[in-house]
């Protein structure tokens, strides 16, 4: 059974019993997405493109997902995001994350709840955001092109390394566009090595709160 635990900023997340690991970063589940995610790839790409689409690998708490809906409501952005998860979390265990109300948008919360009902359909949860939940391994993936930015969130090479190898990297450069770029919480060597050998330029950037740093991949 996954079990809610509470991260050192408050926000909860998860402790899979499958895979003996936390969704998110025990420093803070709420940091680690902002940095990661919003700052290092969304507010990255933004200042020169308003319309984005967005694929998570790794859909997990939907946390990815709900803050970067915010960010597109504050900033005005036009989303399609497509979350690919293949052990999605229930509409109960989603209840119990207190992610609206420590970001104080306690009014989005039913929002943040409709991310963990209808899989794989393509539901609205603004005029500017598209989701698209869909159940299935990442390893399945097909698409060409049909991506300007790639949250890379699955769990650590150590945990699954099987989605870290270079095949997996390379179905990730495929279906990003030209001048897409990719970011995850990891570092490690032989990983930013596979990134550049399928031909990403890789970036190792200052990481979010108890990593000293993480990777930033663009398809030039």
């Amino acid at each position: 059974m996954n079990t809610i635990i509470q991260t050192e900023d408050g926000s909860n997340s998860i402790q899979s019993a499958k895979f003996e690991a936390t969704y998110h970063s025990i420093h803070g589940a709420i940091q680690e997405t902002q940095t990661v995610f919003i700052d290092a790839a969304l507010k990255y790409k933004t200042p020169t493109q308003k319309k984005l689409s967005i694929l998570e690998i790794g859909l997990g708490t939907g946390l990815n997902a709900f803050m970067t809906y915010l960010e597109a409501k504050k900033s005005n952005l036009h989303i399609q995001y497509t979350g690919i998860e293949a052990y999605p979390i229930t509409l109960e265990v989603a209840q119990q994350l207190n992610y609206a109300e420590l970001l104080e948008v306690t009014e989005e919360n039913a929002q943040f709840l409709k991310l963990h009902t209808s899989p794989n359909e393509s539901i609205n949860l603004s005029t500017n955001f598209q989701f698209y939940k869909q159940i299935g391994r990442f390893e399945d993936l097909q698409a060409q092109e049909a991506f300007d930015i790639i949250y890379y969130d699955a769990f650590a090479p150590s945990v699954q390394p099987e989605l870290w190898e270079i095949e997996l990297l390379e179905k990730m450069y495929q279906a990003l566009k030209s001048n897409g770029i990719l970011t995850t919480y990891c570092a490690k060597g032989v990983f930013k090595r596979n990134l550049k050998q399928v031909g990403f330029k890789v970036e190792g950037i200052p990481g979010p709160i108890g990593k000293r740093e993480m990777t930033r991949a663009l398809k030039e």
